[in-house]
């Protein structure tokens, strides 16, 4: 028989599943001293549930997981149909949330230690080939403690806590964060919340938290160019703005944020940011010159000469 090893994606790792009670949004969080665990682990849909597949991975239970559950089974019976048609079962890892909460967790008997699990109301922390025994506690006491914060906050605080109680014996490589709603809106591609993932990186729980906020800002950016669409200058402007505070060297944001103060009016207070964008890259000075005749930029033409000479 060829050993699993040689069968399967050796995704020894530590995640996190959970639904939050309040939006009921779904979610999977991981890390491992493996590379692109994104591409393997987390898997989750709206109004089905998710779920996190590791260990010596057997990647189809994740679709099988989510299959089932759209089924109808609940968090329980999807995991105990994957475990039951699989002869490997001691060497897997898995667990699930459903739409309504209820989880499930498998830690096989051959997982390499230090492997466990611990599961709550609505989420489960999942361990193996940890420094140590504490790191999916320390997991689950840090979502517990964070049910303040939005899900992927919390799920990224799980990673924090996992990270501080010793994490993977072999290190740190990649990192990924999955949120889905609640449910299905017709839009596939506005049910995806957050897709994260830290491919290879020395510090990915880090940088994944570094990403979700830059997802964050890019939330307002997009909602101010949707009210921009709308012709609602004032929440252009209120988004543009809390973009550009999160994240006040991002010349994306600063551009728009000067964009919204010229369209209000507030040409004056607009004028130090073009000139520190355009300082930043004269292609943005260019690009404010291609919006101005389509009326992206809605200022007269001595505006407009104040605003492109700046700099020059």
């Amino acid at each position: 028989m060829i050993s699993p090893l040689l069968t399967n994606k050796l995704a020894h790792t530590y995640s996190i599943v959970a639904r939050d009670p309040h939006t009921g949004q779904l979610g999977v969080a991981v890390q491992s001293h493996w590379f692109s665990v994104g591409s393997v682990v987390p898997w989750a849909e709206p109004g089905v549930g998710a779920v996190a597949t590791q260990a010596l991975v057997e990647v189809s239970f994740g679709p099988r997981g989510l299959d089932l559950l759209r089924q109808g089974k609940t968090a329980q019976e999807a995991l105990q149909a994957l475990i039951d048609s699989d002869e490997n079962q001691n060497i897997r890892q898995v667990a699930i949330v459903d739409v309504q909460g209820n989880v499930a967790t498998h830690t096989g008997e051959r997982c390499i230690p230090m492997a466990g699990h611990s599961s709550g109301e609505g989420f489960s922390a999942q361990a193996n080939m940890m420094l140590n025994d504490t790191v999916w506690g320390a997991m689950a006491e840090a979502h517990q403690t964070h049910s303040d914060l939005p899900l992927a906050e919390r799920l990224i605080e799980a990673l924090k806590a996992a990270e501080a109680a010793g994490g993977d014996i072999r290190g740190r490589q990649s990192a990924a964060l999955l949120v889905v709603t609640a449910k299905p809106s017709g839009k596939p591609w506005e049910d995806r919340l957050f897709d994260l993932r830290v491919e290879d990186h020395t510090d990915p729980v880090t940088e994944l938290g570094r990403l979700l906020k830059v997802a964050r800002a890019y939330d307002h950016m997009n909602q101010g160019d949707q009210a921009i669409e709308d012709g609602d200058t004032d929440a252009a402007f209120r988004e543009y703005t809390t973009a550009a505070q999160m994240f006040p060297e991002n010349a994306e944001m600063i551009f728009w944020h000067a964009v919204a103060l010229a369209n209000l009016g507030q040409v004056d207070e607009s004028l130090p940011l073009f000139s520190k964008v355009f300082a930043m890259d004269v292609n943005w000075r260019e690009l404010t010159r291609r919006l101005a005749p389509l009326g992206y930029i809605e200022v007269d033409g001595t505006a407009l000469s104040r605003i492109l000479a700046l700099g020059e």
